[in-house]
């Protein structure tokens, strides 16, 4: 179903959040995530110390915005799998199509923005607690679908740390690659492959687990 179009002021909030979080994203590209201030961003964005803070509880969420979209990625993809699809041929599918579309969510983000996160103790620390809640996210997911063929929870936690894992370890990929100065073209060819292998190799345990009837 199509989303109902956001009224005039509802858009106006939410290009707000978008400017206030573009201003301190470059901040934080140029200065270091650390060294920049609430105060900083409101100064720049010409807004309330206190209008940044409502739209942003957390300065970890100027620099990561996208993280709810990052945290519930793969639940989602699960929960909308087709009939006679399975998790990992759905996982699949959506990594895949995430790599030819260059989704920033996987980890295109180019250098400067790769760069500011891995030189920050707090964003870093801050990128794996997202990597644990999107696995926490996608056993519940998991466990919501009823597990037919096993009808235990604590399958789905297994199954989910496994798909998370091998997520993470992409995501890692992608931004050891990114530093190392490969192209988009380069990388996105270097992570289908590892992909598609990583994918392959999850096929013999998992390729059967969860398939929606």
């Amino acid at each position: 179903m199509t989303p109902a179009p956001l009224n005039l002021r509802d858009q106006k909030k939410q290009q707000t959040r978008q400017a206030i979080s573009d201003v301190a994203t470059a901040l934080f590209m140029e200065h270091g995530f650390e060294a920049v201030t609430i105060a900083d961003i409101a100064n720049a964005a010409r807004v309330a110390k206190m209008t940044v803070t409502n739209y942003f509880p957390r300065k970890e969420d100027l620099a990561l915005d996208l993280g709810d979209a990052f945290i519930g990625s793969l639940a989602k993809t699960v929960a909308e799998r087709a009939v006679g699809e399975s998790a990992l041929a759905a996982l699949r599918r959506a990594f895949l199509a995430d790599v030819k579309q260059r989704n920033p969510v996987i980890g295109f983000a180019g250098v400067p923005f790769i760069r500011m996160i891995v030189d920050s103790p707090t964003l870093t620390a801050r990128l794996r607690d997202f990597h644990d809640r999107r696995e926490l996210a996608l056993a519940e997911q998991l466990a919501d679908d009823g597990l037919s063929t096993t009808g235990d929870s604590l399958a789905s936690r297994i199954v989910a740390a496994q798909f998370g894992a091998a997520h993470r370890a992409l995501f890692d990929e992608t931004v050891r690659r990114t530093l190392a100065g490969d192209d988009p073209d380069h990388l996105s060819t270097a992570l289908t492959r590892a992909g598609t292998w990583t994918f392959d190799l999850l096929e013999p345990s998992l390729g059967s687990y969860a398939i929606r009837t």
